[in-house]
């Protein structure tokens, strides 16, 4: 199942998404979110990692994460 990784300020609400669209992609999700969570130094980055069908499956159910604004790579 893909999956997809959200870094989410809380402060600002800006957030960034990484996507893994292979078949097993929640687990390459998974990974990043760990290492991620080991390097965040801004208490305020909320990192989750989520395996779902598609994005806009994502959007639907995690809305929380895209109400402001998506910063690019």
């Amino acid at each position: 199942m893909p999956g997809f990784v959200i870094e989410y300020n809380r402060r600002t609400g800006a957030s960034h998404v990484t996507s893994f669209v292979q078949p097993d992609g929640h687990r390459d999700a998974l990974k990043l979110r760990l290492k991620l969570e080991s390097e965040r130094e801004d208490e305020d980055m909320e990192i989750v990692s989520i395996a779902s069908d598609s994005l806009d499956s994502v959007r639907r159910t995690h809305a929380r994460y895209f109400l402001g604004k998506a910063v690019s790579a």
